[in-house]
């Protein structure tokens, strides 16, 4: 199931303009995610006009939101949940690229084709753009502008980070940096705990970090004996962030 094209609706019995999953009945303005978003430039007036151009949906899990290749017709806003983004290889293997957390803008590149295929690992809730629209609402807004730019650059350093990840490391480091890499995203939402929510399978993170699943069974279960993580329902609990730091800067 795909939600890209404004065939699909995921409201059941309600317009898009009526469903207001994983947003404040007001609106944009009363947005749960709107400061640590590309939101948070705008004033209220702002506000207005782009709540009236955006559609509220929530996505079931393991439903795709676009797929690589696709128009690229939609830019997405992540108000809620976890969102997995993966290249298919030529050999049939697919390589995740990334995971989009609540305030992540899809679909920023604005080519004429989605180069990532995303897909929902949790239900997700999501503000859902038209191309044509997006793109006019932000001509003549240079503030907003700059604020898209500062998220480019955002994900620019993630798609490094995840270079450095795949590089000449240990199962250890990669996994290390991965647990740290992901505590700092959701602090940087507002969510600070030394519990790292993972939603997404150890497949998921084996595909992302270009390891096995079974090393990366082998390597938490290993990082829990040792004391420096303890394994929870849905996450990990980061016990020794110093020995963790060490590894994660190998």
């Amino acid at each position: 199931m795909s939600i890209a094209g404004p065939q699909h609706e995921t409201c059941a019995g309600a317009t898009a303009r009526d469903c207001k999953h994983g947003r404040a009945a007001n609106g944009c303005e009363d947005c749960k995610v709107r400061l640590f978003s590309v939101c948070a430039a705008l004033e209220a007036t702002e506000l207005d006009e782009l709540d009236r151009i955006s559609q509220a949906k929530l996505v079931p899990a393991r439903t795709t939101l676009f797929e690589q290749g696709s128009l690229a017709g939609s830019v997405f806003n992540v108000t809620d949940g976890v969102v997995r983004l993966y290249k298919s290889l030529p050999d049939g293997r697919r390589q995740i690229v990334g995971f989009a957390l609540p305030g992540d803008f899809l679909g920023l590149a604005l080519q004429d084709r989605y180069g990532v295929t995303a897909e929902a690992v949790t239900a997700v809730s999501v503000c859902r753009f038209a191309r044509s629209a997006f793109l006019g609402y932000i001509d003549g807004k240079p503030h907003l502008l700059r604020r898209l730019h500062e998220f480019a650059g955002h994900e620019l350093s993630l798609a490094q980070d995840q270079m450095l990840l795949l590089g000449r490391r240990t199962a250890e480091e990669k996994i290390a940096a991965f647990l740290l890499n992901m505590q700092a995203r959701h602090a940087r939402i507002g969510a600070v705990s030394v519990t790292v929510a993972l939603p997404m399978s150890r497949q998921d993170i084996a595909d992302y970090l270009g390891l096995t699943i079974e090393t990366v069974s082998r390597t938490l279960t290993r990082l829990a004996r040792e004391k420096a993580v303890l394994i929870v329902p849905d996450g990990v609990r980061l016990l020794d962030l110093e020995r963790l730091k060490l590894a994660g800067a190998g």
